[in-house]
């Protein structure tokens, strides 16, 4: 290498040769992939191209776009943050959709807010604006733009920040997800009339078959008496209805290893194997992996105790959903899993009360579940489509669960860790957050606490193209490994070159090689969409999933376990969920029926637990016994 190329330092703080050529992919020292962090410089435009700046920190590659070229060292942040960087800090739950802040750079004399998360691609490229793509796109794309531009509307009003929605130039788009280069401070509240101007223009590039409902809402929203939680509706029942018509098939598979260095597997996760080999009516829509905590005695019981309590709740959440002649709201089904999340905390809980845990003692688990929901749509021509291609993703604690597409891959999930709530509640940034010796503690687990201390987070996501979807333990999520290595699976995987037993067994195969110090669990669920690739897959257009076939891979590739640059910013443990609305006023049957589902069911073991403790207790020890009697079965 010479004195004269340009270096970017290797992150590896035990590295005692960091500097590498850029370009580089992992450090010709130490061997750890080098990080690649392409930021967004807020008035940073006026820097040329190819200056460095920041005392030889930052290269500027592109105007505003700069890479940092010590990527492990902090950057800057002034004693106080300044109010108009909070917004960022406030909703990073939302980083699916918004950028967050990196840091400063003192440069000119001036204090230049850096970002990261932004929406540019791994070369420094922008990604496509939204008023371009929108044209481009599918009818079931472009309304699901139109829903997350509505999702995320009140959030940013509620701080101060909603005209970002308007600025044409500051929307992209990165596959399905609307993305933010930036946040504006309003100058005055944006009302919906101005949403509406907005959108009217994105008129002429509709689709024609949902050009009629997009212009009522557009006429809709320009009226003073506007009904937000209606307008919701029927662009949710706009989106359901797009997306029903087309076919969908899923398979899934799912393993666990202890890893390298424990004697014992904490994790559990569902289905162990290939879901087509296992007799059950919640496969393949059904998926989770809890991580234990509590050690031997603890750990694995309460995971083992959550997926088994929460398992025939689903259960019977399903089969009422498919009873219901009318489209069950996101934020319905949203509430029903979160208090099935809770019965299995109080489960694990009892068992902490019974036993005498304390503090740290007391057994616990975190949880990341994903359910396909396949409700009936009524389609604008009258015929009923089975399957609405609804995905929600339940999550508490640090497993986390991401989509990977052939272009990339996005964490849907959101880490229940207290560098998180550092950032969430407007302390400080991530990067800094990090530095806090107990920075990735957890802040909530299953069976800790009561459930009126837990807050599950749910997120309902569309499936509209081809794509797998990952659950994981942090086994295998730590070290950004999976953004280190998803480009080397994500085709041959998506298109059905691999089995998902060849893509988990060789990524649980990389996690020991590179992590390796904790238990490791993948759940792999193959989503087919489309109508080109394996035949396999598919089931007729909206129908229900009746079979699992196996697909048939053509000769099957050797997957190169080499890591690759990462193709998102490295600082993906807090990479975003799609936006959660406050629950929305709905119609009395639904919160009824679902209420009654919960009481007569899984919901029904909390309120046991109150008014029959014996038995309930009775019941709870019959379940101690027989997830005690699993570890004593010879392997």
């Amino acid at each position: 290498m010479s004195r004269f190329d340009l270096k970017i330092y290797c992150t590896n703080p035990h590295c005692d040769r960091p500097d590498n050529v850029v370009g580089a992919k992992v450090c010709a020292n130490c061997g750890t992939p080098i990080t690649y962090r392409r930021l967004w410089a807020m008035d940073g435009g006026s820097k040329p191209v190819g200056s460095i700046v920041g005392k030889g920190r930052y290269q500027v590659v592109a105007p505003q776009i700069w890479l940092d070229l010590q990527p492990g060292m902090l950057p800057y942040l002034p004693q106080e943050i300044p109010e108009t960087v909070l917004p960022y800090l406030h909703l990073c739950a939302y980083r699916l959709h918004l950028p967050n802040v990196y840091g400063f750079c003192r440069e000119g004399g001036k204090e230049i807010l850096l970002l990261d998360n932004s929406p540019i691609d791994a070369e420094g490229t922008p990604y496509l604006p939204f008023a371009q793509a929108f044209g481009q796109a599918s009818a079931v794309r472009q309304v699901y733009w139109l829903w997350q531009l509505w999702e995320l509307w009140q959030p940013l009003l509620d701080w101060q920040v909603g005209s970002s929605l308007l600025i044409e130039e500051n929307l992209r788009v990165h596959d399905w997800r609307i993305r933010l280069r930036a946040l504006t401070i309003d100058s005055t509240p944006p009302s919906f009339s101005q949403l509406a101007e907005f959108w009217s223009g994105l008129l002429p590039e509709c689709r024609q078959t949902i050009l009629p409902v997009v212009q009522d809402l557009c006429v809709q929203l320009h009226d003073d008496e506007v009904d937000p939680e209606n307008i919701r509706a029927q662009l949710n029942q706009l989106l359901l209805q797009q997306a029903a018509q087309l076919s969908l098939g899923l398979q899934v598979y799912g393993a666990t290893d202890v890893g390298k260095e424990r004697d014992h597997n904490e994790d559990t996760c569902y289905p162990l194997g290939e879901s087509s080999q296992i007799q059950d009516e919640l496969l393949p829509r059904w998926s989770i992996v809890c991580d234990g905590i509590g050690g031997h005695e603890g750990g694995e019981v309460a995971s083992h105790m959550a997926v088994q309590s929460v398992k025939p709740q689903i259960k019977a959440l399903l089969a009422e959903i498919a009873e219901q002649q009318e489209i069950v709201p996101p934020e319905v089904i949203g509430e029903q899993l979160a208090a099935i999340v809770r019965v299995a905390n109080n489960l694990i809980s009892a068992q902490n009360d019974n036993q005498e845990r304390q503090d740290r003692r007391r057994m616990g688990t975190t949880l990341v579940m994903a359910l396909q929901v396949p409700q009936r749509i009524k389609l604008a021509s009258g015929a009923i489509a089975s399957n609405s291609h609804e995905l929600y993703i339940t999550n508490v604690g640090d497993s986390r669960a991401y989509w990977l597409t052939p272009r990339g891959i996005h964490c849907l999930t959101v880490d229940d860790d207290v560098a998180v709530r550092e950032v969430r509640m407007g302390r400080t940034t991530y990067r800094d957050a990090l530095q806090r010796p107990d920075a990735g503690a957890l802040i909530q687990a299953l069976g800790t606490r009561d459930s009126e201390f837990l807050k599950p987070t749910v997120n309902r996501f569309v499936v509209e193209e081809d794509g797998v979807l990952v659950l994981c333990s942090d086994g295998l999520s730590d070290r950004d490994l999976l953004e280190h290595s998803w480009e080397n699976f994500a085709d041959p995987l998506i298109r059905g070159r691999i089995t998902l037993e060849a893509a988990a067994q060789a990524w649980i195969q990389l996690a020991n090689e590179r992590n390796g110090s904790d238990n490791i669990s993948i759940v792999l669920t193959r989503f087919q969409v489309s109508s080109a690739g394996a035949n396999a897959f598919l089931t007729t257009p909206g129908a229900a999933i009746d079979e699992q076939a196996e697909a048939v891979p053509s000769e099957e590739p050797i997957l190169d376990l080499t890591l690759s640059e990462p193709t998102i910013e490295a600082d993906s443990a807090t990479s975003s969920t799609a936006p959660a609305r406050k629950p929305a006023r709905r119609k009395s049957w639904v919160g009824g029926v679902l209420l009654f589902l919960l009481l007569a069911t899984g919901g029904g073991l909390y309120a046991w637990s109150v008014l029959d403790a014996n038995g309930f207790n009775a019941w709870r020890d019959r379940l101690q016994t027989q997830v005690q009697g699993w570890f004593s079965r010879p392997n």
